[in-house]
């Protein structure tokens, strides 16, 4: 499903991580394709309120507890620097989709990263 919000289609997700030589890019970019799929999902089930969005979020972040051991496999982690950065484009999806008062705590609640 093409993504129907222009700011997400032009956003290059985790560009940091890519200008990073640590993080592998094929694992940044398996974690830019959580993102997206967020963003396909917030497009499809259209939540009406914040806890709807967590719902949706805390999903993509227990993709990213996942990913965490693909990082380590690769010699890398998702630390300080990464964590966020991720959690800036969590922040940035809530926003693009009209979510202003998102908490990115709450966002990202689930994570063990």
């Amino acid at each position: 499903m093409p993504i129907a919000n222009d700011r997400i289609a032009r956003h290059h997700f985790l560009r940091a991580l890519n200008a990073d030589t640590y993080y592998p890019d094929a694992v940044v970019d398996r974690g830019r394709g959580i993102l997206l799929r967020l963003c396909e999902r917030i497009e499809a089930e259209r939540p009406s309120g914040l806890a709807g969005l967590y719902v949706l979020t805390h999903a993509a972040t227990e993709e990213f507890n996942v990913l965490q051991e693909a990082f380590e496999e690769a010699g890398s982690e998702i630390e300080t620097f990464a964590r966020e950065e991720i959690a800036e484009d969590f922040a940035f999806v809530a926003a693009a989709y009209g979510f202003t008062g998102a908490d990115v705590e709450e966002l990202i609640a689930t994570r063990d990263w």
